[in-house]
């Protein structure tokens, strides 16, 4: 297979994942983006431009991780490699839980798509594989990819084909009253981390609780959600992670007595709040049922802290050829 097109532009969404309950497997893809374009180049060598969040502080070369997913997808439909030009705009944080890496895996993998040009090649399914390969878990990959709120899990191989586990995902609907805010930290948190603090078994009762909170949660977000909060609610990961992120456990905890539906977006530290439309502004954006319990949380001193009012991405990534 060769390459068709030696300039493509690429678009992909910030994600949110496990959304209370749903660890490993629910996510959210959130409208803040980054942005790139990728030039093949007749010679070798790798030049990386990165502008916004992680500029200074990304590699610059081959170990750029869009790079990294990039030729990975070449290589997987047999594709020369090239000497690659990304030019990066970053507008997703860094290790702050919304999903920036798999955002660059993403990005790499549907930049390649866009280069060979041909969609059969690397379709979906094959692109969220080659994600899951690269990420380890596919919550964040999927919505990043497909857009929306998604359903991702792993099942066996074909028989007598595989037996490494397939990747699978499926779309949920979001009510329209559905408002994501996400309230960023200025500290940083490795997803390694945030992982690390979580036990290697939970008690039964935890787990039967998870599993009736994340059906649940599915009921919540298409079609109820006036239960958002009793269906955000964690028993498997975010109590043992507090010790690694106490302010933002102590912001969800204000907000959850407050009514509101807040977790733990991903490994954190940022907190996601499923807000319910309660109306519209002057200036037309929505007002929601967090607008108090986030003006009383933070008394009007930020901290260093965030309040991102965030559209559902419906589109998910888009990468297309540039003439």
């Amino acid at each position: 297979m060769r390459l068709r097109a030696d300039h493509v532009r690429v678009r992909v969404p910030a994600t949110s994942a496990n959304l209370g309950p749903g660890f490993d497997t629910f996510g959210l893809a959130l409208g803040l983006h980054d942005e790139l374009e990728v030039h093949a180049l007749g010679t070798s060598g790798v030049r990386v431009d990165v502008t916004g969040e992680g500029a200074g502080q990304v590699p610059d070369d081959e170990q750029h991780l869009v790079v990294r997913a990039l030729r990975t997808a070449l290589d997987h439909v047999g594709a020369p490699q090239a000497g690659l030009h990304l030019v990066c705009h970053n507008r997703i944080p860094h290790g702050r839980g919304l999903g920036s890496s798999a955002a660059a895996v993403v990005a790499g993998l549907v930049a390649a798509r866009a280069l060979v040009g041909d969609p059969d090649a690397l379709d979906d399914d094959t692109v969220l594989q080659l994600a899951t390969d690269m990420e380890g878990h596919p919550d964040n990959a999927a919505p990043a990819l497909l857009g929306g709120a998604t359903l991702a899990w792993t099942q066996d191989g074909v028989p007598g084909a595989s037996s490494a586990p397939v990747v699978r995902a499926a779309a949920l609907s979001v009510h329209p009253d559905v408002v994501p805010i996400a309230v960023v930290p200025s500290v940083h948190l490795s997803t390694r981390t945030a992982r690390g603090v979580l036990p290697p078994s939970v008690p039964h009762a935890d787990a039967a609780f998870q599993a009736s909170r994340a059906a649940l949660l599915v009921e919540a977000l298409g079609r109820r959600p006036d239960l958002l909060l009793p269906a955000t609610q964690d028993r498997l990961h975010q109590e043992y992670r507090r010790g690694v992120m106490p302010d933002s456990l102590a912001l969800v905890d204000t907000l959850r007595r407050h009514d509101v539906a807040a977790v733990v977006s991903g490994a954190g530290p940022t907190v996601l709040v499923l807000a319910r439309r309660t109306g519209t502004a002057d200036d037309g954006t929505a007002l929601t049922d967090a607008d108090d319990a986030l003006a009383e949380a933070f008394g009007g001193v930020m901290a260093g802290w965030r309040i991102l009012p965030l559209p559902v991405d419906v589109t998910g990534a888009l990468a297309h050829a540039v003439a």
